[in-house]
């Protein structure tokens, strides 16, 4: 469709204005939008949140039963770490090395078995989430946006299809505040040809025309309607991520020398990490991972679900086997590649003022069957650090199986408001367009995590 010598705003509208720009992703203009909150008012922090998609066995990584039964405790033996008296699977030596810097969460609780659902109320942080309702790293993008030239929220690598495309929107915030998503399957940055595409025009709109098409927005009538307002807000925050360095050079891994990129590990999980950190340090506030720990050299692709290890009933292998979902396979690259991570930020100094968080939708039931184990969203373990968190600690405990919490339990609401808390933003802060409902959390922040 072609625009009058004169356009208005009605007619960008009607020709999608994004492609009036140029611009090849939607996403990219919803990317980066201001909040609402005062500046000045909430600290710099960052967000990295690791999703250990599909549902990892707690009891054989972060809460070894080591004097249950056979079937409950699994092969792996319990091994200690730096800090006295806490012990992990033997399959994370270097986490184990670095117990002193992060707090390990044992009685995280829910009652959502599903992939779909049990993602939706980890990820809202609500036990009883609406359809709408957005998850934490949209709330972080519409009260604490990036300040920098970058988008406030980007999630790498794909979830599958057990789960609804929610986690590309931003729920009843509106797409404004979804990620930007990068890496897809096989996509991904592990792989040798990769390159993240999301930043670029069309193929027939250089910058400098991209240039004078912003320019055009600019001559056109005073915005009559909030929507168009808005829109225009996007189209030029988009246009200029496309054309600053600042998005492109964050999402470059060649910038870094090739012995940090085997350090975090060549499988998508760890090069995703390493661009986590790059992110963050570039200045976007949240940045989702999906802990894909990638596909072993013998097999063939499924899907990014690694950790949903059912086993030989669902013909996937042992849960105890090396390969694409095994623990031997999946562990090892876990870390590798979060140690890397861990250590990466503290040298670096962004430790204090970056959050990092490793969890899943759920954890894996206690009693092991046909070489697998089952969804269990009653009792699973979460991993915590940076941003104030106290290293070193355990917050508590799950029964002598691991199926069921023993003591302190954290449901969704308090880990979320947690989360919030450490990222400076209130738990009782407003979403809602009225300034009272829709609260960003609804629980209590767990304040003994906190040095």
């Amino acid at each position: 469709m072609s625009l009058p010598p004169r356009p208005t705003r009605r007619h960008l509208l009607r020709v999608g204005g994004v492609s009036a720009l140029g611009l090849n992703l939607p996403q990219l203009l919803h990317a980066r939008s201001p909040g609402t909150a005062p500046a000045g008012r909430v600290p710099e922090r960052s967000c990295i949140f690791v999703v250990q998609y599909g549902g990892a066995s707690h009891i054989d990584s972060l809460d070894p039963k080591p004097d249950a039964p056979a079937e409950v405790r699994g092969p792996y033996r319990a091994i200690p770490t730096r800090v006295p008296g806490v012990r992990v699977g033997e399959l994370l030596p270097r986490l184990a090395g670095l117990a002193d810097r992060f707090l390990l969460v044992r009685s995280m609780t829910h009652r959502d078995p599903g992939h779909d659902g049990g993602m939706h109320v980890a990820m809202t942080g609500h036990s009883t989430p609406t359809p709408d309702t957005p998850y934490l790293g949209s709330v972080v993008a519409k009260v604490c946006p990036a300040t920098r030239n970058v988008p406030s929220y980007v999630w790498l690598q794909n979830l599958a299809g057990d789960v609804q495309p929610r986690y590309l929107g931003g729920g009843f915030l509106g797409p404004a505040f979804g990620p930007l998503r990068v890496a897809t399957d096989l996509d991904n940055p592990a792989a040798p040809d990769f390159r993240v595409r999301a930043l670029d025009a069309a193929a027939d709109v250089p910058h400098a025309r991209l240039r004078d098409r912003t320019g055009l927005l600019n001559q056109l009538d005073p915005a009559t309607s909030g929507q168009a307002a808005a829109l225009r807000g996007f189209q030029e925050r988009a246009a200029e991520l496309i054309a600053g360095p600042d998005a492109r050079r964050a999402f470059d891994l060649n910038l870094e020398a090739a012995s940090v990129r085997d350090r975090y590990g060549r499988h998508p999980l760890g090069q995703n990490l390493l661009t986590a950190r790059r992110l963050v340090e570039a200045g976007v506030r949240l940045v989702s991972v999906t802990a894909w720990a990638g596909t072993p050299p013998s097999e063939r692709f499924r899907n990014v679900q690694t950790w949903d290890m059912h086993g030989d009933g669902a013909g996937l292998g042992s849960i105890f086997g090396t390969g694409a979902y095994g623990l031997g396979w999946a562990l090892p690259n876990l870390d590798q590649a979060m140690s890397a991570l861990l250590e990466d930020l503290d040298v670096r100094g962004l430790l204090e003022s970056t959050l990092v968080v490793v969890a899943g939708e759920f954890g894996r039931s206690p009693r092991i069957d046909r070489a697998g184990r089952d969804h269990w969203p009653a009792c699973y373990s979460a991993l915590v650090a940076g941003a104030g968190i106290r290293g070193g600690h355990v917050h508590g405990a799950s029964d002598k199986s691991g199926g069921y919490v023993k003591d302190d339990p954290v449901s969704p609401e308090r880990f979320a408001a947690t989360l919030l808390h450490a990222l400076g933003i209130a738990p009782e802060t407003r979403l809602g367009a009225d300034g009272f409902t829709r609260p960003a959390g609804t629980g209590e922040p767990i304040t003994g995590w906190f040095a």
